[in-house]
């Protein structure tokens, strides 16, 4: 098992980037998935049409996410843990992100995946708003 780390920083409040990740239309948007999501912590969600599907763990308004994290190609019963914390810096905010927990053979695919399918969109997106 891997941990990825990576820190990002976004032109936007903390508020704009929490709410990009928590508020189910906007993370649809994001993702141009279908996705099912809620604020309430012990809640399931699922991502990019049920591929990805996990449990809001730890929520804190504009300042921290924990959820538990499933690919559906993992092994059964398999989740990794994820942590967004946002903090402010100026011009914006910074991310620092964590998935704990993340199976060998697909470390580097992910680690990929969140550059591609989410840092980079967010940064665009949040330009927009």
């Amino acid at each position: 098992m891997k941990t990825i780390r990576q820190t990002v920083t976004f032109i936007a409040s903390r508020h704009e980037v929490y709410e990009l990740l928590m508020d189910a239309k906007k993370h649809s948007a994001l993702t141009g998935s279908d996705v099912k999501l809620s604020r309430n912590i012990g809640d399931k969600f699922s991502i990019y049409d049920g591929e990805i599907e996990g449990v809001n763990l730890e929520l804190v308004p504009d300042a921290k996410i924990v959820q538990s994290w499933r690919y559906s190609d993992w092994p059964k019963g398999h989740y990794s843990r994820v942590a967004f914390s946002l903090k402010d810096v100026e011009g914006g905010t910074r991310l620092t992100f964590i998935q704990e927990h993340v199976p060998d053979e697909h470390y580097e695919d992910i680690k990929q995946g969140w550059r591609d399918y989410y840092w980079n969109p967010m940064k665009k997106m949040l330009k927009k708003s």
